[in-house]
């Protein structure tokens, strides 16, 4: 009675000499071992070759302004609902006379904070702004943090500068080498 078909037949033939010292297998291990010593090296010099992340990275957070330099965020707390790690609290204001150069809508985010150790980087809070006011930058990692205080990020860190803007294209064909990223930024 056979309980199954994936049986094998096995031959117990002798082995050459040269087998039973494994001087095939040797050679053989040898020659793989010689042929990664021509090859290009897939290492990186870091500090002065930055890698090309990718469009789709999800790095350093940003709040966005607009054309004005007013910005875009009203705290609808929307993020802050989307979030699943609960990383993001916000305080919300009402615009005040004279501030119309500052803040695009009448209520604004007077605090507005980000726990980086909490953070996933999952994107959420960028698919739920209705204003496209927070953008996860596909071009900057967040940095290393050295003290407990510098995990929560505030406004200070995270409204863009408005002579360094991130703009997101959605053109999928950029041909980018790892070593020269193509990194899109406004001129303004």
């Amino acid at each position: 009675m056979q309980l199954t078909n994936r049986s094998k037949q096995v031959s117990n033939k002798e082995m050459t000499l040269a087998e039973k010292m494994y001087l095939p297998a040797v050679l053989s291990g040898l020659a793989i071992t010689i042929s990664h010593f021509f090859r290009k090296k897939p290492t990186i010099q870091y500090p002065e070759v930055k890698r090309y992340l990718g469009p789709i990275y999800r790095g350093h957070h940003v709040l966005k302004r607009d054309e004005q330099g007013r910005e875009r965020c009203t705290a609808c707390g929307l993020c802050a609902v989307a979030c699943p790690a609960e990383a993001i609290s916000m305080i919300a204001a009402e615009r005040k006379k004279g501030e119309e150069n500052l803040y695009r809508e009448e209520k604004y985010a007077a605090v507005y904070e980000i726990n980086m150790l909490r953070c996933i980087f999952c994107g959420l809070c960028e698919e739920a702004c209705p204003k496209q006011a927070v953008y996860l930058r596909h071009d900057r990692m967040v940095p290393v943090f050295q003290e407990r205080d510098e995990v929560i990020y505030g406004k200070d860190r995270l409204v863009e500068k408005m002579d360094d803007r991130y703009v997101r294209s959605n053109n999928t064909e950029v041909k980018t080498t790892p070593t020269e990223p193509s990194l899109t930024r406004a001129a303004t």
